[in-house]
């Protein structure tokens, strides 16, 4: 299992929570609303880099050989005290000047052994 680079994302990191729920809803106005699934509330972090491209050229790498592979790997969100198991699908390098670079990439959490 890989690891993401011990490189830290910018403050300003977003957290998106949106759990899966099932609603009927009835003639009276009545709702009924139950979880759905076993992991029914699967996290995405919406992250920026603010990095050396040196830096940059690392998490780049690492996401490139993720997506090839099509591997999960473990990472320790900023409210968390253990990694979790995450995937990333679209990331975008941008390079403002030299020797500096900004990534932006959203994680989506994956419920896996």
């Amino acid at each position: 299992m890989a690891t993401f680079p011990a490189i830290a994302p910018t403050y300003g990191a977003q957290k998106n929570s949106a759990p899966t729920v099932r609603v009927v809803q009835f003639g009276d106005g009545y709702q009924h609303r139950l979880s759905f699934g076993l992991n029914q509330n699967p996290r995405a972090w919406s992250l920026t880099f603010n990095v050396s491209e040196a830096d940059a050229n690392t998490i780049d790498d690492f996401l490139i050989a993720r997506s090839v592979d099509g591997a999960s790997f473990d990472w320790t969100p900023p409210d968390e005290a253990s990694p979790l198991k995450w995937i990333s699908y679209q990331w975008t390098k941008t390079i403002p000047y030299n020797n500096r670079a900004t990534i932006e990439v959203t994680f989506l959490q994956v419920f896996e052994p």
